[in-house]
């Protein structure tokens, strides 16, 4: 039995999940404005991926999701009065402002933090630094209460160190683990932080990611010599709508799966990359159009380590519903590489807002012994994710129109199942 491990944090959707298109560049996002969501059907899917994860022998932690709407942000903007009163003022006054401090994104826990891993790190622990998410409002509220999160799981600062989001953040834009791969030749060996970085903004959608913020992070965590390369991300990637990097790249120990168009110089990507790391799989995909990667977020899906060896990737449906998509699992599945399964799950709730399987968690290598370290009340088994689901099935909203998000109704639905959920955690 390996002496490190990973552990895979889902975020659990939220119970004001909707779609309100508020990220310029996120197509699936933009596709689905308008519409009516499904935040029950959607934190279920949600559970029913961790699920897969722990039958698969992995072992799977989840994160709560930010109360919404975000009053206390409210009252630091001037609405006075009760949490419902400022509520009521904000949706008076910046309806926009409203159902920017409603979004349920913080699910997306891929943009939580940045991990480097505990043999790369400079001291031996585990670092979490903290994303910024600067470049959109909705996401960048989420900064202060995720680190405060982080802290709370990551306990022991014996083995975990949790860095506060970077500052100032306008200039350096961080969106945490969607734009950061380790490549190793195990989870318990020192690896190398591929920190992937957009230019500066070449059409109507913005670059998100900067290179001084994944410099920051190789500092803070003390990597080692040779421990940080950085890729540009090719600027017609982002026009595409791979707002992050892992919309067309994903890595995983060994391997690395990515779009042919991922990079902005691809030869020289895969040259440093190969040099980097002497036989690594580098599994190059141009059977099928950025378009269609990003419609069926072929390279969003989690590729994992399997407790008896090899890989799986955790694929959205959406993939297998695409024929040239699928044809290339098969290809991989067939190829020389240590990916042996492809398991389908259905996180449609989540796909239609632009966040595919591997949006929903935050991969978090760490030695064995530093589960100990971790919260347990955040760690799960599957009568723990039952719990979850009973409690999602009687305090979330079956569905939420636009409209509703300026609502008193579903202000005290959100804050009555943010309550119970607290409870429970506590009750663990």
């Amino acid at each position: 039995m390996s002496d490190h491990i990973e552990v895979n944090f889902d975020g659990l959707v939220g119970p004001t999940h909707n779609f309100a298109a508020l990220s310029p560049g996120n197509v699936a996002s933009a596709l689905n404005g308008g519409s009516e969501s499904q935040p029950r059907a959607a934190a279920i899917e949600g559970l029913e991926k961790m699920r897969q994860l722990i039958r698969l022998g992995l072992v799977q932690g989840f994160f709560p999701p930010q109360r919404r709407p975000a009053a206390d942000r409210l009252a630091a903007l001037g609405f006075g009065g009760s949490p419902a009163e400022r509520c009521a003022q904000a949706a008076r006054e910046d309806p926009a402002l409203l159902v920017r401090l409603s979004s349920a994104s913080s699910m997306w826990t891929a943009n939580a933090a940045t991990v480097i891993a505990a043999p790369d790190s400079g001291d031996g622990r585990v670092h979490l630094v903290t994303a910024n998410l600067a470049t959109m409002m909705h996401r960048a509220v989420e900064a202060d209460e995720t680190f405060a999160m982080l802290a709370r799981v990551f306990r022991d600062s014996a083995r975990f160190a949790v860095h506060p989001p970077l500052r100032p953040a306008r200039h350096l834009g961080d969106e945490g683990a969607a734009n950061h791969m380790r490549i190793a030749p195990a989870h318990g060996a020192a690896g190398v932080n591929i920190f992937v970085y957009g230019e500066a903004q070449q059409g109507d959608f913005p670059a998100r990611q900067s290179r001084r913020a994944g410099e920051a992070v190789a500092r803070l965590a003390g990597l080692k010599p040779g421990g940080a390369l950085f890729l540009p991300q090719a600027g017609r990637a982002v026009q595409a709508g791979a707002f992050h990097n892992d919309v067309v790249a994903v890595a995983n120990e060994t391997v690395v799966l990515f779009h042919a168009d991922a990079f902005e110089d691809g030869a020289a990507a895969e040259a440093q990359m190969s040099a980097a790391m002497p036989g690594l799989h580098l599994i190059r995909i141009d059977g099928i159009g950025l378009d269609e990667a990003v419609k069926t977020y072929l390279f969003n899906s989690q590729l994992v380590s399997l407790p008896e060896g090899g890989a799986a990737l955790i694929l959205p449906r959406e993939v297998k519903d695409h024929g040239r998509a699928w044809a290339a699992v098969e290809r991989i599945l067939a190829g020389d590489n240590p990916v042996r399964r492809a398991i389908v799950v259905d996180v449609r709730g989540s796909m239609r807002n632009g966040g595919g399987p591997a949006c929903l968690r935050l991969r978090v290598p760490m030695p064995r012994a530093a589960l100990d370290g971790v919260d347990p009340a955040f760690l799960l088994s599957e009568a723990r994710i039952d719990g979850l689901q009973a409690l999602v099935d009687r305090w979330w909203p079956d569905r939420i129109a636009p409209a509703d998000l300026l609502t008193p109704d579903l202000w005290a639905a959100a804050g009555a199942a943010s309550d119970a959920l607290e409870r429970h955690i506590a009750g663990h």
